[in-house]
């Protein structure tokens, strides 16, 4: 098929993917960056304690791990962006290169706090955008039985900013259950699961850190940056 079949495409914002695109030319070689967020202030947070068992395992996968303390972090648009805890908040995920977001389910959905993390971190700040391309894996707690509710959530607003958001997931249900009293997860099926989203999210780390800036090009904002080079030019002469 030649672009004559295809009269509304704009040939010089056009790219055709290639295999050979997607290997970098040069390979990181430093530990792969993982941000881990939480969705719960309680002392006792089960969400908490999921996180910390990822990252734990991210380590031993070799990951590089920081975790965000959602503590005095104040709510979407009460205070200015430079607020110390949101800058602290945007820093991390600039710095990162995969993310794990881990909220409890509450009144069928995810919690405030997980939500308000999210809603700090902006799709773009100018030229830069603090989570396009990242990995991202999604987890939950629960008190009562099997649900999905928050995971299916937490991947509607992955995808809303543009992250690659691996096929695994974990969902924890009755975590009182599920943890003891230093707050270390039991041997269980639901353990066996976080290990295999852990191993997942370092797999697809490594994979795509090199070419996630490839990933996200798009036709659509290379066609408009053209015609915006070419207004300025026409207003310039």
């Amino acid at each position: 098929m030649s672009l004559t079949d295809l009269p509304n495409i704009e040939a010089e914002s056009l790219d055709i993917p290639t295999a050979a695109r997607l290997r970098p030319q040069t390979l990181s070689t430093h530990k792969p960056r993982i941000l881990l967020l939480y969705g719960s202030l309680r002392d006792r947070s089960y969400s908490r304690f999921l996180t910390l068992e990822a990252e734990r395992l991210l380590q031993h996968f070799g990951a590089e791990t920081r975790v965000f303390d959602p503590h005095g972090l104040p709510l979407p648009d009460a205070t200015a962006s430079d607020h110390p805890k949101v800058r602290e908040l945007r820093d991390l995920s600039l710095w990162s290169e995969g993310q794990v977001w881990t909220s409890p389910e509450r009144h069928g959905s995810m919690s405030a706090v997980m939500k308000a993390q999210i809603d700090w971190i902006p799709l773009a700040v100018g030229a830069v955008r603090p989570t396009q391309g990242r990995t991202l894996a999604v987890m939950q707690v629960s008190g009562g039985s099997q649900s999905f509710n928050a995971v299916n959530q937490l991947r509607v607003l992955g995808r809303w900013m543009r992250m690659v958001t691996i096929p695994n997931q974990s969902s924890v249900a009755k975590a009182y259950q599920e943890f003891d009293e230093a707050g270390r997860m039991r041997a269980s099926s639901y353990y066996d699961r976080v290990v295999d989203v852990m191993e997942e999210l370092v797999k697809f780390t490594l994979l795509t850190r090199d070419v996630s800036n490839y990933l996200t090009d798009r036709y659509s904002e290379r066609r408009d940056a053209s015609h915006e080079r070419a207004r300025k030019l026409t207003a310039a002469l």
